[in-house]
């Protein structure tokens, strides 16, 4: 239960697992649109739809989140094509206008994949190993499911990594900081502060500094801090 006079601050990385996907395939132009900090949806969409950024619509945003997010899960143009209920000659296409956009994207995934299958594991960005006994031995589903693990692993092992360096960093201040403020909660890419409403401010300062500070990627780490009365209002 919150406290008399103070606030929760939420601190969430935002597209977290896209920035450790253009850090590790080094692709270009995902690269590029992190370092100048575009917004990746639409710049997707505009390849994907065939239009100018600016030309891209909301519907049109939302597509390309979900091609950017399923893909990187290991997502199929089967499974694509019932996630945003289209044909399934369409979802190919989307995919290979991705790919045609980010083609980078697409050697990472089939070097991760081959690379999987010779050592039988993935690492993160950091070094932890992630363990696929199946992508070698096991059935066909199982083989398969596999080798999605093997794409995604490695981005949800290293938001996994960074959010707890964060968490370290955080704490760390907070102890050495003498305030009030206490860290309550961490919910995956995010960290909750409880705070007196006199600290707010400099906690959110502070979280933007450590938790975008951590080291590791080639781009950019971005977080988003609001606070409020309730986890809800906070964000």
């Amino acid at each position: 239960m919150r406290r008399r006079g103070h606030v929760l601050v939420s601190a969430d990385y935002s597209q977290i697992e896209l920035r450790i996907m253009a850090h590790v395939s080094r692709d270009p132009g995902m690269v590029r649109a992190f370092a100048q900090n575009d917004d990746i949806h639409r710049a997707t969409a505009a390849e994907v739809f065939g239009v100018t950024p600016i030309e891209v619509t909301p519907d049109q945003r939302r597509t390309a989140k979900v091609i950017n997010f399923g893909l990187i899960y290991g997502m199929s143009a089967f499974g694509l094509a019932q996630n945003l209920d289209i044909e399934r000659s369409a979802a190919q296409t989307y995919m290979e206008r991705y790919f045609d956009r980010y083609p980078g994207v697409k050697a990472y995934m089939d070097q991760t994949r081959a690379l999987a299958r010779e050592q039988g594991y993935v690492e993160t960005v950091y070094g932890r190993r992630l363990w696929l006994p199946d992508i070698r031995g096991g059935s066909g589903p199982r083989r398969q499911a596999a080798e999605r693990a093997a794409i995604n692993a490695p981005m949800q092992g290293t938001a996994a990594d960074i959010i707890k360096l964060a968490m370290l960093r955080v704490q760390a201040w907070l102890k050495s900081s003498g305030l009030r403020s206490r860290l309550i909660l961490q919910v995956h890419d995010e960290l909750v502060i409880e705070a007196p409403e006199v600290e707010v401010e400099t906690v959110k300062r502070e979280l933007h500094r450590i938790m975008e500070g951590i080291e590791g990627l080639s781009v950019p780490l971005l977080v988003e801090v609001g606070a409020g009365p309730n986890w809800e209002q906070a964000h």
